[in-house]
């Protein structure tokens, strides 16, 4: 059984994948194997340094990836350039992971995937879990993390399909409003619940 994971910025998905790790069930994290793909020496470097030009490299030859935000955050074209490079490379990388979990003898194993919805990627997975707030805690908790603004944090936010629609399509809500214990306490009850379909 493989667990998508999403939320929402700011809503907390990070501390429901670490719950998960604390519970012995394995994480892939699209965000690390986003990082890990464009390294020197992996195939999705090359093809970077090929379509952005070197001079978006530091001085230790690692890609400078504020120099390359700057440019695929101000052109669409840019940024869908970087995409078909590097996203079909950390789907199959994943892919993989979950896989070597698998033959481990896991028989739960979470992809921990930000942009589920945006990208489509329901066919990774075989059931969808959405941490949720509301919109008002989104934007409270986002201003206060990365010290931004009412205007820039909704910006943010408005770049993601939003929490209320995703609900709509998940398998299984945890709702992260209140404190840890509470959040916790739904993971484990989901997860009894796949675990009697699984077992």
């Amino acid at each position: 059984m493989r667990i998508g994971l999403t939320g929402g910025i700011a809503s907390g998905k990070s501390s429901v994948s670490r719950m998960f790790v604390e519970l012995g069930i394995p994480v892939v994290d699209a965000d690390v194997v986003a990082r890990q793909v464009v390294v020197p020496g992996e195939p999705a470097y090359k093809k970077i340094v090929d379509a952005f030009g070197a001079d978006i490299l530091q001085a230790d030859e690692k890609i400078d990836r504020k120099k390359l935000g700057e440019i695929i955050f101000s052109n669409k074209l840019q940024r869908e350039t970087l995409n078909k490079i590097v996203h079909p490379i950390v789907r199959e990388t994943m892919q993989k992971e979950a896989q070597q979990y698998e033959q481990e003898g896991h028989s739960i194993v979470v992809l921990d995937i930000p942009l589920l919805y945006e990208n489509k990627l329901f066919y990774l997975v075989d059931t969808v879990w959405l941490v949720f707030v509301s919109e008002q805690t989104q934007l409270a908790r986002l201003m206060k993390r990365d010290g931004l603004t009412e205007v820039a944090a909704r910006a943010r936010m408005t770049a993601q399909c939003p929490l209320a629609q995703k609900r709509e399509r998940a398998n299984v809500v945890i709702d992260n409003e209140g404190p840890r214990e509470k959040t916790y306490a739904q993971v484990e009850q989901a997860l009894a619940t796949i675990r009697k379909k699984t077992d």
